[in-house]
């Protein structure tokens, strides 16, 4: 018999890096369950530009946020309740893939990498959970990756970042047991969005959207999980995977031709998005992007 669903209309949501891809499809979503949406994202301009997609009587609303700097991550939060009323729902989305050779990675790529993918989650759960659990309410959602199941080639420290985000949410669900706070851990494959630009299929697997992702979102608060993986196929293969020996396992990977889907990527297909990934503001970005137009390229 099927759990009754739970009734998410009037909840209030925040999602970072809502200005596009994943957190955009996921504003919508929401929005369309008669939710009211906080689109964060350090591109101010982005996140404004989906709140206005929304409409006004989508109740949404825009603010600028730096998930790397915890004072501005805990002034979005109280902007989004003093504007919206007390966080219901925080999508923990922002996150950057830097790819290449892990013996050539600049620090300040790993580095970078780390505070989005890391102290970004981080500061997210901390500032939302201490308002939600003394209310007894809430719903963190993490937004990981298959990657953070396995390692993959070309992609040492993405994979290193999304384990934490795994690791962590498995430990605030142990945590919060009881709480009557809820978290989920979303670990889709490749989506097509800027950060997956350039990547080669995996065999059996095909890329998913993000609309795919932001409906399993949206199915996980209704229904609320841990495991939300996107397909949730790949939770099947994962399963498998976890009962083999390493030799299977990799065997399997290979089989699969998993193993070096973020080796083989693309550059030229990645480039406009790894110099996007790698500045902190869209100042940044539109400096380095004039700078490359001046030497005759264009990113």
């Amino acid at each position: 018999m099927a759990r009754q669903q739970r009734i998410i209309v009037g909840q209030v949501a925040a999602i970072t890096g809502g200005g596009r891809g994943i957190g955009r499809a996921t504003a919508h979503a929401l929005a369309r369950e008669g939710v009211k949406v906080a689109v964060g994202d350090i591109d101010v301009a982005a996140a404004e530009a989906v709140a206005a997609e929304l409409g006004a009587g989508a109740g949404a609303v825009a603010a600028g946020v730096d998930v790397t700097d915890h004072d501005s991550f805990e002034r979005f939060v109280e902007t989004v309740e003093e504007r919206l009323g007390p966080l219901d729902v925080l999508v923990n989305n922002a996150g950057i893939m830097q790819l290449g050779p892990y013996l050539e990675e600049p620090l300040s790529t790993t580095r970078r990498m780390i505070d989005i993918n890391v102290y970004g989650v981080h500061h997210g759960c901390q500032i939302a959970l201490r308002r939600m659990v003394p209310r007894g309410r809430g719903h963190v959602l993490n937004v990981a990756s298959i990657a953070g199941k396995m390692g993959y080639a070309g992609g040492a420290s993405y994979s290193a970042t999304k384990h934490y985000v795994v690791g962590l949410s498995e430990s605030l669900r142990s945590e919060l047991r009881g709480t009557g706070v809820e978290v989920s851990c979303v670990m889709p494959v490749v989506v097509q969005t800027e950060l997956g630009s350039g990547l080669p299929s995996t065999r059996g697997v095909k890329p998913v959207t993000p609309e795919d992702v932001a409906a399993e979102i949206v199915s996980a608060l209704k229904q609320p999980r841990f495991d939300v993986y996107v397909p949730g196929s790949v939770g099947t293969l994962t399963q498998l995977s976890a009962a083999l020996p390493r030799r299977g396992r990799e065997a399997l990977t290979r089989a699969l031709k998993a193993d070096r889907v973020l080796a083989l990527a693309d550059p030229e297909a990645r480039r406009a998005y790894e110099l996007r990934a790698a500045r902190s503001t869209t100042a940044e970005l539109a400096e380095a992007e004039k700078r490359q137009l001046d030497q005759g390229t264009r990113p």
